[in-house]
């Protein structure tokens, strides 16, 4: 899981192989964030598996918040087995620049 913080907010990119939109949970409330995954290995029925990659079928990891963030623009995208958490910043917390006036 790689967590990357700039001025506008935190993006959160988790490696989520065999995960699908379907079985995938997040969840954000005023002061956590919750992410849930289900692995779904398709077999055919006639194969049983000797060898495979994935430990655990089930992920689950869970974040407490700062109330910098505004927890109700919060946006998710799960794209080729990566999942992207966008967690942007209040608009207060955010940095804005200052124009100086000529005196």
């Amino acid at each position: 899981m790689d967590i990357h913080e700039d001025p506008s907010g935190i993006t959160l990119h988790a490696d989520m192989p065999g995960v699908n939109r379907e079985r995938l949970n997040v969840q954000v409330d005023s002061d956590g964030l919750l992410i849930e995954g289900d692995v779904e290995l398709a077999m055919p029925q006639s194969m049983q598996a000797l060898y495979a990659d994935v430990r655990a079928t089930r992920f689950r990891r869970s974040f407490t918040l700062s109330s910098e963030l505004e927890s109700a623009a919060v946006e998710a995208n799960l794209k080729d087995g990566v999942l992207t958490v966008r967690l942007p910043k209040k608009t207060a917390y955010q940095p804005r620049k200052i124009q100086v006036q000529s005196a």
